[in-house]
């Protein structure tokens, strides 16, 4: 078997987890499974998605910060902080890297970018405040996806419009073209069809891979597309 040259092979839990079982982050059922089970990365795309509060930003942001990451977004070679909240599971992950794969990585987190675009401001770096909330992330994309390397990216379709999420869509092929792998927390249904990507749902159950039709997420928005007022008659019961 030839050894696997991707950036990140494998997630699994350190030698020393220093984490309660019964405290957060332990107590949301993906993080649980991760640090008992592990959780291999197949090259390529590998979305995961899931509800608000199913611990996918929790899991993406620490696999970004055990590759040497900030949690507030950017390269392996620019850390910065505005206000610390990351959980501590980073600490409680090891990660197991591919034979000879690239070092070099980037963490878009959609929450924190107007952090970065200060510090990469402030550090040299071209004038992202001057761009719309959009056009930033799309300029962030085109000048920092342009290399293989390890991509992680937490809700990156916040601040993109239908046809800018076709265009990330376009860049993430680029960048697997080119040796790159990518971890992805979303909730949009367009970027979860991505050709050739791994899909993982993430909720009660903890982690599952499944298909981009069968995603709950996909159910809802076509039967909300089919028929708005079948879920807007509800609230205005309510």
């Amino acid at each position: 078997m030839r050894p696997a040259r991707h950036p990140v092979v494998r997630v699994s839990a350190a030698e020393r987890v220093d984490l309660a079982p019964q405290a957060w982050p332990r107590t949301v059922p993906a993080v649980e499974q991760v640090l008992r089970e592990g959780l291999d990365l197949a090259p390529g795309v590998t979305f995961l998605v899931g509800e608000n509060g199913s611990g996918k930003s929790t899991l993406v942001e620490a696999v970004a910060m055990a590759f040497g990451l900030s949690p507030e977004g950017g390269s392996t070679q620019a850390h910065h902080s505005t206000r610390p909240s990351e959980s501590p599971l980073a600490s409680a992950l090891t990660l197991q890297r591919g034979l000879g794969s690239p070092r070099w990585g980037f963490f878009l987190r959609a929450e924190t970018m107007h952090g970065w675009y200060t510090f990469s401001e402030e550090n040299g770096g071209p004038s992202f405040h001057e761009l719309s909330h959009g056009e930033s992330f799309l300029e962030v994309l085109r000048q920092r996806f342009d290399s293989p390397g390890f991509y992680v990216l937490d809700e990156p379709e916040a601040a993109l419009s239908f046809s800018s999420t076709l265009g990330l869509i376009s860049v993430l092929q680029r960048v697997v073209a080119s040796g790159g792998q990518v971890l992805c927390a979303t909730h949009s249904p367009v970027l979860a069809a991505m050709p050739g990507a791994t899909v993982l749902e993430v909720g009660d159950w903890g982690l599952r891979p499944t298909t981009w039709d069968d995603l709950d997420l996909v159910f809802h928005w076509r039967q909300y597309l089919a028929d708005p007022h079948r879920y807007l008659r509800h609230l205005q019961e309510e």
